[in-house]
């Protein structure tokens, strides 16, 4: 969906050639009577502690890293007015992460002066009762207005915050898309009841209207990202702001949406053609730092002019904030077997979120010939990193599948498998990973028939005969947008955890070989 980068027309009205000039440059309003404000935000950071090879680009060798991001916020804070600094959601995920059980994400933003941030459904990868306790540390409000116990009026977390600063007051509200929130093993919300995101704002801006100057929604929500390193590159899968819109057009009075989940980076506002909203979002894995700035009349507090980009945190030119870098440091050194090397790789082994994946076929190898089933199906959602070439550590392998999920066996149809594939081909979270199988299909056709041909172990998958597969705790449970699992039939699940299998099988390996592809092929690649 397109919005118009355009005023609306009730305040349209009566501007000037001069004041249009002002939307584009704030450089030459009359500051005596104005108040300026900038905006600082992050979404999706995921535990993306160190730099990243910026391999898609050919203006800077990295990108990223918390300690530089730190340093890159710090220079905008000394150089811009009124500066406040959000994040929209999914701090957690990632090997000290869950060694920590989340304390170290927290404890990073402490150090980097967060003003306030939404619950995003990673929060919930140790369960919510962990949140619960690990986010009484923060001293930033962490919101989600539309988080409830489930069969009470009882609030999960604050709903929303009043942030003053040099006489500049912010109404922020937080909000978790209810699709966000089932992109995670089910149970570990499951005490957890989440609103219709709308309706919980409007009731927020309502009340926060006529106490603030500026009202500012964190939201995450919408379509699930895909998970490549170098997403910002690739058009293919950028799942854009739809829902973000609609929230913009549905409740009146929301200044600026700030949102996560999607990744679906913004190089400028988007503003609501109707509401005047501005809508922005990094590309995530704190690659880049948001900035809106936005001016107001002091006496009004009419929006005046508006300025917002997205900056390049570029590594090799920023000096890592030293208290940051200390605390990850001290963080590290507690976990010291993480860095152990487990074996060397004669490549990188990397991911894709739209197609068959080196690292999807690698994982789903080990699955299948762990628990002997004809066929295993692995998430793409699940891949959270790729792994080097070179020298393969602990770290790199637990970054990669950085979660809680243990193995489940289950039996079903021919049917139901089919309908699986399906799934996965809708792209809706993904294209599944395959082992034991090979399809072809076509993306052109609508979703539900996008699958040519499927066979298992090279004989047609025969919809009536029963198979035995194994996937993911998320997967087996109907997660992660999957209730086609639903029909099919729970053998076991394993008291340990995927991860952990990973590890060993990896360091039982000499060197780590890239399997072949070929398993998942669209019809283009057969007109030969």
């Amino acid at each position: 969906m397109q919005t118009q980068r355009i005023f609306p027309s009730h305040w349209r009205q009566g501007l000037t050639t001069t004041l249009l000039v002002l939307v584009a440059s704030c450089t030459t309003l009359d500051r005596e009577n104005t108040k300026t404000i900038t905006l600082l935000f992050t979404n999706d950071v995921e535990s993306a502690y160190e730099p990243v090879d910026a391999y898609w680009r050919d203006d800077i060798n990295r990108i990223g890293g918390l300690p530089q991001l730190a340093t890159l916020i710090n220079r905008e804070r000394a150089n811009q007015p009124n500066t406040f600094l959000f994040d929209a959601g999914d701090i957690f995920t990632g090997t000290l992460a869950r060694l920590t059980q989340g304390e170290l994400s927290f404890e990073l933003m402490l150090t980097m002066g967060y003003d306030a941030m939404v619950i995003g459904n990673h929060e919930f990868e140790y369960g919510w009762e962990v949140l619960s306790r690990q986010m009484a540390r923060a001293p930033f409000p962490v919101l989600g207005a539309n988080l409830l116990y489930r069969d009470s009026n009882i609030g999960f977390a604050q709903p929303y915050a009043i942030v003053e600063r040099d006489g500049v007051r912010i109404g922020v509200i937080g909000i978790l898309g209810q699709d966000a929130a089932t992109a995670l093993i089910p149970s570990n919300i499951a005490g957890l009841e989440v609103l219709n995101p709308i309706a919980t704002v409007s009731g927020y801006v309502e009340q926060l209207r006529d106490e603030v100057d500026l009202i500012v929604v964190l939201t995450h929500q919408g379509a699930t990202a895909p998970m490549q390193t170098d997403d910002e590159a690739d058009v293919s899968v950028h799942r854009g702001n739809a829902e973000n819109i609609a929230l913009a057009g549905a409740v009146p009075g929301i200044d600026v949406i700030l949102a996560g989940h999607t990744d679906a980076g913004t190089r400028e506002p988007i503003v609501h053609g109707e509401t005047g909203t501005l809508i922005m979002q990094t590309f995530g894995q704190g690659q880049h730092l948001g900035f809106l700035q936005i001016t107001l009349d002091g006496s009004t507090g009419e929006r005046l002019a508006f300025e917002g980009k997205l900056i390049e945190v570029e590594s090799d030119a920023l000096t890592p904030h030293p208290r940051v870098q200390a605390k990850l440091s001290d963080y590290k050194s507690r976990f010291p077997a993480i860095f152990d090397v487990l074996t060397t790789s004669s490549a990188t082994i990397g991911r894709r979120y739209y197609a068959e994946s080196d690292l999807g076929n690698l994982f789903a190898d080990i699955l299948r010939e762990h628990t002997q089933t004809e066929v295993a199906l692995m998430p793409s959602g699940a891949l959270r990193a790729d792994l080097p070439a070179g020298e393969v550590r602990r770290v790199d392998v637990l970054d990669a599948f950085p979660f809680e999920d243990r193995m489940a066996v289950m039996t079903m149809t021919g049917k139901v498998l089919r309908a699986i594939l399906e799934q996965g081909l809708s792209l809706e979270r993904g294209m599944l990973q395959l082992s034991g199988m090979s399809v072809t299909y076509d993306l052109s056709r609508p979703i539900g028939q996008r699958l040519i041909d499927a066979s298992v172990n090279n004989e047609a998958l025969d919809p009536s005969r029963e198979y035995r597969v194994s996937t993911l705790e998320i997967l087996a449970a109907g997660g992660d947008a999957y209730q086609q699992f639903a029909g099919a039939n729970l053998e076991s699940m394993s008291d340990g955890r995927f991860a952990d299998l990973l590890e060993a099988e990896i360091a039982s390996k000499q060197t780590l070989e890239t399997p072949s592809r070929g398993r998942q092929l669209p019809a283009a690649s057969l007109i030969d």
